[in-house]
C-alpha cells in the first residue's frame, strides 16, 4: 500500500486572476527552480505563465513533488471531451465497421446509457466489435480520427507537465477506458510510448483483432491493470471522473483534474487537489 502522503487541499481555475495561496503547495515545489539554468523552452513556459498564476503554482507543485511514477488518464483529463466515445460515433459512419454491425452497436449503447449494461461491458464491446479486423487498419482510422475528426482539444499546461515530468526522470503512465488504438494515437503528442499505455486492449492473432479481452481500465480495473504491470508505488495520479476514483486512491499525490462534478464531490472530501485546465468551466 502507498504511504499516506500529504494532499493540499485546493481547488484550482487557470482563468482565475486569483493567486493560490503558496502556502497550500509543498514548499519544494518552488525550491528546485533555483538549482538548474533556464533554457529557451523553460523562458517560453515562463512567459506563458506570467499571467496565469494559478496555472503556473500548479505546474510547479506537482514538478516539485518529484515523483517518479505518475498515472494519467485520457479523456477530459488530457484532453477535453471523451475519444473514444467519439470514435465509436466517427468509425460507424464513416463504415470501418460493417453497417449492420454498428445499427446493432448504436442500440446496444442506447442500452449502457439506459444502466442496462456496465460501463466495463460496453467499452469491452466498442472493441471486440472490431474482431476480424487487422491491427493496422484499426490504427490508421484511430490516427486520421484524432487528427482530423476529434473535436476535442489537448490541455496545453497538461502537455507542459506530461514533457517536465519525463524530462525529469518520471515514468509515465497512460490508463484509459477507450480503445487502445485512439490512446496510442492520442499519446504521440504527449511522447508517451505504446508499452506506457494501459487502455481497453483485445488479443491479436496474427495481427487481426480477436474477441478475447485484454484488459478494460475502468473503475476498479484502472488501478489492477496498473499493479499488473508497475511494480513500483505510484506517486502521482491525474483524472477526471467517478472512474477514475479507484486509480486516484491508490496515488500518494491525487489531482483531479476538470472533475465531473461526482468526483468533484469525492475530491473535496478526501482533501485532493483540484485543478481546472484553461478552458473549462469556472
Amino acid at each position: 500500500m502507498p504511504r499516506k502522503a500529504y494532499r493540499p487541499r485546493a481547488t484550482l481555475r487557470s482563468g482565475r486572476s486569483r493567486a493560490f495561496p503558496r502556502a497550500n503547495f509543498p514548499e519544494r515545489a518552488f525550491a528546485h527552480l533555483g538549482r538548474r539554468q533556464l533554457s529557451s523552452k523553460d523562458m517560453e513556459h515562463s512567459r506563458s505563465q506570467t499571467a496565469n498564476p494559478i496555472r503556473n503554482k500548479f505546474l510547479e507543485a506537482v514538478v516539485g513533488l518529484k515523483p517518479q511514477v505518475a498515472a494519467f488518464d485520457c479523456d477530459g483529463t488530457l484532453w477535453s471531451g471523451d475519444a473514444g466515445e467519439r470514435f465509436f460515433d466517427w468509425e460507424i459512419e464513416q463504415g470501418v465497421v460493417p453497417a449492420e454491425l454498428g445499427q446493432a452497436m448504436r442500440e446496444r449503447y442506447v442500452e449502457y446509457k439506459a444502466g442496462r449494461i456496465s460501463e466495463e461491458g460496453m467499452c469491452g464491446e466498442m472493441v471486440t466489435m472490431h474482431k476480424g479486423l487487422t491491427e493496422a487498419a484499426m490504427m490508421k482510422a484511430a490516427s486520421d480520427f484524432m487528427t482530423h475528426a476529434f473535436p476535442g482539444h489537448i490541455f496545453p499546461e497538461m502537455q507542459e507537465l506530461v514533457e517536465r515530468l519525463q524530462e525529469n526522470g518520471c515514468e509515465i503512465w497512460a490508463v484509459s477506458s477507450s480503445n487502445e488504438w485512439v490512446i496510442r494515437a492520442g499519446m504521440k503528442a504527449f511522447g508517451i510510448p505504446a508499452d506506457r499505455i494501459l487502455a481497453t486492449k483485445v488479443e491479436l492473432e496474427n495481427g487481426t483483432i480477436t474477441d478475447r479481452l485484454v484488459r478494460v481500465p475502468s473503475g476498479p480495473g484502472k488501478p489492477k491493470a496498473l499493479r499488473e504491470v508497475v511494480s513500483k508505488d505510484i506517486d502521482a495520479v491525474f483524472g477526471n471522473s467517478r472512474w477514475d476514483a479507484d486509480m486516484l486512491m491508490i496515488a500518494r499525490h491525487a489531482f483531479a483534474v476538470n472533475p465531473n462534478p461526482d468526483l468533484e464531490v469525492v475530491a473535496r472530501e478526501r482533501g485532493w487537489t483540484i485543478y481546472f485546465p484553461d478552458g473549462t468551466r469556472e
